[in-house]
């Protein structure tokens, strides 16, 4: 695994330490650094991919409460955080010092990626408003919709007048005389 911590690492390297029998989930040094901790830090996506598709947890996260897209946003990889992102990465976690990797980015100076990690946390909100307020209106449309059904329901049961009573009476009787 310290190869992949100087970034230099080649795919070979990941296999090699793998084939070994590392746990893709199991921190590989002191530090509580996974496999994916160290691909994401290197800058290597193909490597994180790999990682990824292993069943590596991507929110895992190390002794600094780093997980992988905190370690992408550090070294600035823009690849790495789109891969993250687009395998549901965890965008707002924190780590022990309470900083976010759009908080990391920009600390080290990566504007692009700080963007970048502002903007897709930003259209999760707007999706997340946009499903609430569609819950929240069907929900209200359910209701309405129950208060109707509800309301023709009763109204179907609601007792015969006495006019209606004495017209259908009357054309009971007239029934009855002409047999």
């Amino acid at each position: 695994m310290l190869l992949l911590l100087d970034g230099h690492a080649e795919s070979e390297s990941l296999s090699h330490l793998l084939q070994a029998g590392t746990e893709v989930n199991i921190p590989a040094d002191a530090l509580g650094q996974d496999p994916a901790h160290l691909a994401a830090h290197g800058g290597q996506a193909f490597l994180l991919l790999w990682q990824l598709q292993t069943g590596a947890n991507l929110n895992q996260q190390d002794w600094l409460g780093e997980a992988p897209i905190h370690k992408a946003a550090k070294v600035g990889s823009l690849e790495c955080l789109t891969l993250l992102v687009a395998s549901h990465a965890t965008i707002d976690l924190r780590n022990k010092k309470g900083q976010t990797a759009e908080d990391l980015a920009l600390a080290f100076g990566f504007w692009e990626c700080a963007q970048f990690l502002k903007t897709v946390k930003e259209t999760q909100n707007r999706k997340a408003i946009k499903q609430v307020r569609d819950s929240l209106s069907n929900k209200n449309g359910l209701l309405r919709e129950a208060t109707t059904k509800q309301k023709r329901a009763s109204e179907s049961r609601r007792p015969i007048s006495k006019k209606t009573m004495r017209s259908n009476d009357a054309t009971f009787l007239m029934s009855c005389e002409s047999t």
